[in-house]
């Protein structure tokens, strides 16, 4: 009689189960994770709580561009107050000229037609933006903080980002751009809520 060579059904289980953990957290770790959106910073364009697949893996074949939204590391600057990964909007890449006027944003003196970007503001808001800084409903940035009210260069392996919802979104007008180490991946697909499944459509900035 020919000898049977099976093995234990539960070290079979094991086995599938560790081997589904370790594609798990290499998937995690190289290739894609998922990600939710926790405050309005990007409305319209994300909901708060929409679920996300971030794209880890395509910048090592492209860089970032103009339009990407990326999530990434908070910087230095914003370490000793905030652990957790922001997602912003890239709207300059390295070697970008980049100036914000009356709340318009300009790339290498060409204002960037933002069509995604939410606007709310009433008449007297909207009066109130017309200063040298960066003013919002909300102040998201300290009086102190003129960042961009001038010129600026983007500088090598950086990106400036911002969110969609201008108002309500403390992003790289206050604090500057991020760099390239601190981006963990682009935010390509969305998977909730179920009404609202499918690619992220990247639009389009001047380039």
């Amino acid at each position: 009689k020919e000898e049977q060579n099976e093995e234990n059904p539960w070290i079979e289980s094991i086995k599938t189960i560790g081997l589904s953990v370790i594609l798990a957290i290499g998937i995690r770790q190289f290739v894609a994770e998922a990600r939710y959106i926790p405050s309005g910073s990007m409305l319209p364009t994300l909901q708060i709580n929409d679920r996300l697949i971030i794209d880890k893996l395509g910048y090592k074949f492209r860089d970032p561009q103009r339009g990407d939204i990326v999530v990434f590391n908070p910087t230095n600057e914003l370490k000793t107050q905030y652990k957790d990964a922001f997602i912003k909007r890239i709207v300059g890449v390295p070697e970008d000229r980049v100036e914000l006027k009356n709340g318009k944003v300009y790339v290498n003196d060409k204002i960037v037609e933002e069509t995604y970007v939410a606007s709310d503001l009433n008449p007297a808001e909207l009066e109130a933006r017309k200063v040298n800084h960066q003013k919002t409903r909300i102040d998201v940035c300290p009086p102190d903080k003129r960042f961009l009210s001038e010129p600026v260069t983007v500088p090598p392996d950086s990106y400036l980002v911002m969110g969609d919802n201008r108002n309500h979104s403390y992003d790289g007008r206050c604090w500057g751009f991020v760099p390239y180490e601190n981006i963990i991946g682009r935010a390509i697909f969305r998977f909730w809520p179920l009404d609202t499944i499918g690619s992220i459509d990247e639009l389009p900035l001047y380039k």
